[in-house]
């Protein structure tokens, strides 16, 4: 996989300003973005699935152009093949764990009906281990399910990159620590490249090769070395 990010947006009210300057290349199939709370993590992530409008910039993904200010390229969120997870996984509470999986697998807004089987999403099921819930609402099952469920949902489109934005935040302790191994041993066993966000250094260990530090709206320094997520070199912005 190879990624190209270029991402300026200006955002704010008149008395706070902030500046989300941000630019990378990888060629990793593991990214991570690490830094606090505010720092324009999830900026990034939005702009690269096309949720958020950079005033200029360039995005990139194996070579399929995105976004391009100066050629006013703006590929629609639906079209990019860019998969998000949200934090709190936006299960749709009145679909079953199968209806949600199988969710835009159909053309048109219709929901999937209770009873239908898509192959597709069926190899997510058994991949997950979900076969036992399938029938169940989203407010039926635990958080780590939860998880699995829109994971499942996101690589049953047959994205190009999976986004996941704080994948562990809405989880306790001893679950984060489960769940941080089963999403790492997914990432290994998946062709799908990821690109995780967090503000905890133990998510980016398990689930970065590539780290970026992001601080203020800008990229700070990178830690390519996997195991070692808390060292960061201090590069320039443009020098990732």
């Amino acid at each position: 996989m190879t990624m190209q990010v270029t991402v300026r947006k200006q955002l704010g009210s008149a008395d706070r300003r902030f500046g989300l300057d941000i630019a990378f290349d990888s060629a990793s199939k593991r990214i991570a973005l690490f830094g606090p709370s505010g720092a324009g993590k999830s900026l990034t992530l939005r702009a690269i699935a096309g949720l958020l409008t950079p005033d200029s910039g360039r995005i990139v993904l194996n070579g399929r152009t995105l976004f391009d200010s100066e050629t006013h390229v703006n590929v629609r969120p639906q079209e990019r093949r860019v998969a998000y997870l949200f934090q709190d996984y936006a299960l749709f509470p009145h679909l079953t764990v199968a209806q949600n999986i199988a969710f835009g697998l159909e053309r048109g807004w219709r929901n999937p009906r209770r009873n239908t089987h898509h192959p597709q999403a069926q190899r997510w099921i058994d991949a997950f281990g979900l076969g036992a819930i399938t029938g169940n609402y989203p407010g039926e099952i635990s958080g780590g399910q939860k998880q699995r469920a829109a994971l499942a949902r996101a690589l049953a489109a047959r994205p190009d990159i999976v986004l996941l934005d704080e994948p562990f935040s809405a989880l306790d302790p001893a679950l984060r620590v489960r769940m941080r191994a089963e999403l790492r041993a997914l990432q290994a066993s998946l062709e799908v490249p990821m690109l995780v966000i967090s503000h905890d250094p133990d998510d980016v260990e398990a689930l970065g090769d590539h780290v970026l530090e992001v601080r203020e709206g800008r990229i700070f320094g990178a830690a390519p070395v996997k195991g070692h997520p808390q060292v960061y070199a201090p590069v320039s912005a443009r020098a990732v």
